[in-house]
């Protein structure tokens, strides 16, 4: 059985709308959400990008049941992992076995703005791998010196504790780190559907956890309505390669989206209102082997989107 969850996006939306969404979620037929967590968006027309720790806060007094999860937490430089440890932990406090930490190496977008070098994807890994070790050892209470290539602590406690840990799944864009959340992750979490990160994946040991997805829409009545939307707020998702973790600043995504078409954009997101076209962009994950799927809906009309997918979505894929 697939489930199907909200993508509740800090790039778009602030503090209480992110909030409202959740509840909107919470009350809904999707069975989950994910949460995105930068210092800056990728362009300032999305113009929004509160601290997602205090979102998630304002998340856990305004649901009941929903599950959330980062998507995804960097905590290798901008964040030092003991900090992360010590607010997931909190988080896992406020939504207990309903949290999950997802993490990954990072966009420079967000994660060079303290002035730290930004490290080739290599090192980032290795740093990713040392940070998720140094968190899971935080989790246990005791009182921690760690010393390791990357990060040192000392005399560190975590006080404040859920008696259920969060999993921590790892984002994979590539299969040699898909492998590595095999190995070290609690699940995966990618953004294409792409067999052959399941297959890299289950190679590390992740038979039997967890792969998430996100898939990028715009729903409207009008398509072409849509596609104009899309094409205005979220135009990066039809960047090509390595640029979505290279570029700095909004201002460079800026430059780089300058030539992406309307019809660049509609070939990525899905647009429009139709059902069928929804259901089959979520089967392309399924088909290739993910189990959880999050939708982002581009825009502010997220009760209409949550509604149109109750009514003529949900039913066909969950």
């Amino acid at each position: 059985m697939t489930e199907i969850g909200h993508k509740l996006i800090c790039e778009e939306h602030g503090p209480n709308d992110l909030a409202d969404y959740a509840e909107l979620a919470d009350r809904s037929a999707f069975d989950f959400a994910m949460i995105s967590d930068h210092f800056h968006p990728w362009t300032s027309s999305q113009g929004e990008s509160p601290l997602v720790w205090n979102v998630i806060g304002a998340v856990s007094q305004a649901t009941d049941d929903l599950t959330l999860g980062t998507s995804i937490t960097c905590p290798i430089l901008r964040y030092h992992p003991a900090i992360i440890a010590q607010a997931a932990a909190t988080a896992g406090v406020q939504l207990p076995g309903r949290f999950f930490l997802g993490v990954g190496t990072g966009e420079n977008l967000s994660e060079h703005v303290l002035g730290d070098r930004w490290p080739e994807h290599q090192v980032r890994l290795e740093m990713l791998e040392e940070a998720v070790d140094l968190i899971r050892t935080l989790w246990e209470g005791e009182t921690t010196s760690y010393r390791g290539e990357y990060y040192t602590v000392e005399n560190a406690k975590i006080y404040t504790l859920p008696e259920e840990r969060p999993p921590i799944p790892i984002a994979a864009d590539g299969p040699k780190t898909a492998r590595k959340a095999g190995e070290i992750g609690d699940g995966l979490v990618a953004v294409a559907p792409d067999p052959d990160l399941i297959e890299a994946f289950e190679d590390g040991g992740g038979e039997d956890k967890p792969r998430y997805a996100e898939i990028d829409v715009c729903y409207a009545e009008d398509e072409q309505e849509a596609i104009e939307t899309a094409h205005e707020i979220w135009p990066q998702a039809a960047l090509p390669g390595e640029l979505l973790w290279e570029l700095r600043t909004p201002a460079h995504f800026e430059q780089a989206t300058a030539a992406v078409s309307k019809e660049d954009v509609a070939e990525v997101v899905v647009c429009g209102s139709d059902p069928e076209a929804h259901i089959e962009g979520i089967r392309e994950y399924v088909d290739a082997g993910f189990d959880h799927v999050a939708v982002h809906n581009v825009g502010s009309n997220q009760a209409e989107f949550v509604e149109f997918y109750e009514e003529e979505v949900l039913p066909a894929v969950q």
